[in-house]
């Protein structure tokens, strides 16, 4: 039992030993020309610094011929940057010629920014679609249409990376500068001779302001001809005024329709008096009959020129035989 427990007691002894004391790395230093003691490591340890990752990152910038303090790697590291990645970008920033100090990597690299790929793209321009899909529309003063694509190169600009914009932004401004452009031309015709006027004219506007990125150039990838927007519009204008006309119309109609039926209403109930006072008549001659204000004789007379007047009116609506003859 006391042997077992002996062996426990070496094993974890090497193992404290191999985690507090990395020889191999140590060696690594070494060999690599690097002055690192063991208390440095263990210290690493300690602090909760990874030496697996500032080792390496110290023998790369030996080999490379450049220094940087431990602490500066270490601080860094807790401070939760990738030590690597700041380490590769200084690197190759130095083989560029491109001046970087490890203070701005790491304030790049805290910032959420690939420094290293920053560094890349400082070295290779790269290029960007505007916009990265489908064409942007613009609309020229004859109401024509045109459709464009536009390819962005920039470089990163590593003094304006820590709070500059991003891509998106340059995309937006390169569109709404091909759409300025656009709109300001006479004609269609003017862009489609000359579409290096949009990429001089946009190029000009200083669209890379504020931005972490340095425009190198503006070209013109696709251009074409859209929908002729004017006759379009002048179209739906004539379909709107043509439906507020008939609107109108059916109203002047309705109101006609209700005219024609109120007169008719008034019509028929003048007939209805009317026939209500002709229903009089008899009343009022019987009763004339029975007070003696009207006698047999007056009667008569009154039955003779009525009839009269009516085959006089019948005569007058008759049309005369001579007259049909002339239309037969």
């Amino acid at each position: 039992m006391s042997m077992i427990v002996l062996l426990l007691v070496i094993f974890g002894g090497f193992f404290l030993f191999g985690y507090f004391i990395p020889l191999r790395l140590w060696i690594a230093a070494l060999a690599a020309g690097v002055k690192l003691g063991l208390l440095s490591l263990v210290g690493m340890r300690l602090r909760k610094v990874d030496p697996n990752v500032i080792v390496p990152s110290l023998i790369m910038l030996h080999k490379a011929g450049l220094s940087t303090g431990i602490n500066q790697m270490e601080a860094h590291y807790l401070a939760g940057g990738h030590v690597l990645n700041v380490i590769k970008a200084l690197i190759s920033a130095d083989k560029a010629t491109i001046p970087l100090s490890f203070e701005r990597a790491a304030a790049i690299d805290l910032a959420g920014r690939d420094v290293l790929d920053a560094v890349k793209t400082s070295v290779n321009p790269k290029v960007i679609d505007a916009p990265r899909e489908n064409m942007i529309a613009a609309v020229a003063k004859d109401g024509i249409q045109v459709l464009a694509k536009a390819r962005v190169t920039v470089r990163a600009n590593l003094d304006r990376l820590v709070g500059g914009a991003t891509e998106e932004t340059i995309i937006a401004r390169v569109g709404e500068g091909i759409v300025t452009t656009i709109g300001s031309s006479v004609s269609y015709k003017n862009v489609l001779e000359n579409p290096d006027s949009i990429s001089k004219t946009v190029l000009n506007k200083g669209l890379d302001a504020g931005t972490a990125f340095e425009i190198l150039s503006i070209d013109i990838a696709d251009i074409d001809v859209g929908k002729n927007i004017g006759a379009q519009l002048q179209t739906d204008q004539a379909e709107a005024d043509l439906k507020v006309a008939q609107a109108k119309a059916e109203t002047r109609r309705a109101l006609a329709v209700a005219q024609e039926q109120e007169m008719k209403a008034r019509v028929q109930e003048m007939q209805a008096k009317v026939v209500e006072a002709e229903a009089q008549i008899p009343l009022a001659i019987s009763e004339a009959f029975r007070t003696g204000r009207l006698g047999v004789f007056d009667y008569y007379k009154l039955n003779n020129i009525q009839a009269d007047t009516k085959m006089r009116n019948t005569i007058a609506d008759q049309e005369p035989p001579d007259k049909k003859d002339k239309q037969i």
